[in-house]
């Protein structure tokens, strides 16, 4: 299977997946509709599912031109199916959902939205988090706590290492610049950086990431960590607290 990314609107990312062979194609979170058509004749593609991490509608505002050009089914979590347009299958926390192309794992990770999940393609090693993880960040909390947007990003750092990360948004290198002034010693966050300017540079994606990367870089992931709870004058050694400060100092970043 390949994945292409998509790009939609100012900064979304939307992405195909798809199998060489019968060139049977899934979409996550198509933004708009005309993008991802354009790769689809690129490709000479059959989109048989989309599937939404959430409802927010830089998410679904291509799935009903899609469904209606493609007789493609919609594919979400069960508690946002009065909220995702023309929802056809609603799936689960922890279900694992088999269909022509592919098995997945979803997992529900409440604090962007309350209906959020990201999906888990073994086959690819692939994590699609939409706007819970992103690269060297974390979404904004709409819907949930900080203590949910907290526990749902540590279901996530449970995935192998070399799992990679397919989020939402290219918010990479403002994200990278409020790691650094506070982790302001990480070297692996400094190289990191200097990836992500060349990236920028050549106009390419920084996405994926690796987990890998996220659990070394990203600040949001290291909440526990002392040096960073230190450079933020946290006495306690509550994660959540640590968490709960890098949030509502990125918001006014």
């Amino acid at each position: 299977m390949k994945i292409l990314i998509v790009k939609c609107l100012k900064d979304n990312y939307s992405y195909i997946i798809y199998n060489e062979e019968n060139l049977l194609a899934a979409v996550i979170d198509p933004s708009e509709a005309e993008p991802v058509i354009n790769e689809i004749k690129r490709n000479n593609l059959k989109l048989k599912y989309i599937l939404n991490t959430h409802h927010h509608y830089d998410h679904v505002g291509g799935n009903l031109k899609l469904k209606e050009k493609y007789k493609c089914e919609v594919v979400g979590y069960e508690d946002d199916k009065d909220r995702i347009p023309e929802i056809d299958i609603s799936l689960k926390d922890n279900q694992k959902w088999e269909n022509e192309l592919f098995e997945c794992e979803i997992l529900h990770i409440p604090g962007h939205t309350s209906g959020h999940i990201c999906i888990y393609i073994k086959e690819i090693n692939a994590l699609f988090t939409g706007d819970t993880l992103f690269s060297l960040g974390c979404g904004r909390i709409f819907e949930g706590t900080y203590a949910e947007m907290f526990n749902s990003l540590n279901k996530m750092k449970k995935f192998p290492k070399k799992t990679k990360i397919y989020c939402g948004h290219e918010y990479t290198q403002k994200n990278s610049e409020f790691c650094l002034s506070i982790d302001t010693k990480n070297s692996k966050l400094k190289n990191k950086i200097n990836k992500i300017k060349n990236n920028i540079k050549l106009d390419k994606p920084t996405i994926p990431s690796t987990l890998e990367d996220e659990l070394e870089c990203n600040i949001f992931l290291r909440a526990d960590n002392l040096e960073i709870q230190k450079q933020l004058g946290i006495n306690s050694t509550d994660p959540i607290e640590t968490f709960t400060k890098l949030r509502e100092l990125k918001d006014n970043f």
